[in-house]
């Protein structure tokens, strides 16, 4: 499906990217492995979780390299654009995985906090991406997969940077796919469910939580591999801008945002007429604060 094309793969080194890099790899695609080796909350460094990677992609017997450069920065993701150049000449797809989690409430969260997250999801995505659009353009095809989440596309108690992050990667990708279009590249989301240490802190004291826990436990990263690199593929190039999530094994489409209700007053608005008309007519159909734990409520099938 993916023969001699070259893939870059953020994140890498364990769960979701892993996965993803793995199954790139036996669609016949060589593979850039990228990761930094850092913890959930962006700590420390190593080149071991991107070279554990790779040990299991030679047992595969396909290409790859690793590359320990970061995508939080424009010059670490052009470098990691010239890995995949200098070792296989071309550049084919794009999985945007890195990810950080600095999880605070709201009112607690630091300027740091909310950077760093910001940083490594939002602006790494836009960077790696737009390193690779121009080899793209010239080659007239391309692929991009973000990842996103629920997170961001329902809501979530305590996550206002990943949040803002992972929507903001929803337009970005939306943005890529309506102005490269014409270069016959796509540019496709998906919100993985899965456990991995980014959710594996979640509390299983009372037998209630551990029960939930167990059923959470099923969703592997490796369920959400396989729609990434049929995205990744040439056999959905005409799917475009699109948001998927994978829920163990459910596969689901998110809608966008589009007006659902109008009101109009020939003579204009003012505070009252707002409050005493507007409002009013309005409320029925207003969101609710929900969280993504309301909305997906049964068990993963």
């Amino acid at each position: 499906m993916n023969n001699g094309k070259v893939a870059i793969v953020s994140g890498a080194g364990g769960g979701i990217g892993r996965e993803i890099a793995l199954e790139l790899a036996r669609t016949n695609a060589s593979v850039v492995i990228n990761d930094i080796g850092v913890s959930v909350t962006g700590e420390g460094g190593s080149s071991n979780p991107a070279e554990e990677t790779k040990a299991l992609l030679d047992e595969l017997r396909v290409k790859s390299v690793v590359d320990t450069n970061s995508v939080d920065t424009w010059e670490g993701a052009q470098s990691i654009v010239e890995t995949a150049l200098k070792t296989f000449g071309r550049i084919d797809i794009i999985v945007n995985n890195a990810g950080i989690l600095r999880d605070t409430i709201f009112h607690k969260m630091t300027p740091e906090q909310w950077l760093s997250v910001i940083n490594v999801h939002l602006n790494g995505s836009f960077f790696l991406s737009r390193s690779a659009a121009e080899h793209f353009r010239n080659q007239q095809s391309g692929s991009y997969v973000h990842m996103t989440s629920t997170s961001g596309l329902i809501g979530n108690f305590g996550q206002a940077n990943y949040s803002a992050a992972k929507l903001g990667i929803c337009a970005l990708s939306k943005s890529i796919a309506l102005d490269m279009k014409r270069f016959n590249v796509h540019s496709n989301c998906i919100a993985p469910f899965a456990w991995s240490r980014m959710t594996n802190e979640i509390p299983a004291d009372s037998e209630e939580q551990k029960l939930r826990v167990e059923k959470l436990k099923k969703m592997t990263p490796s369920k959400n591999a396989p729609l990434a690199a049929f995205l990744a593929s040439d056999n959905a190039k005409k799917i475009t801008g699109q948001i998927f999530g994978v829920r163990n094994n459910e596969i689901f489409l998110f809608n966008a945002n589009r007006p659902i209700r109008s009101v109009q007053r020939n003579e204009g608005w003012d505070l009252e007429s707002i409050e005493e008309h507007a409002i009013p007519s309005l409320k029925g159909n207003f969101v609710p604060l929900d969280r993504s734990g309301d909305i997906f409520s049964w068990d993963p099938i």
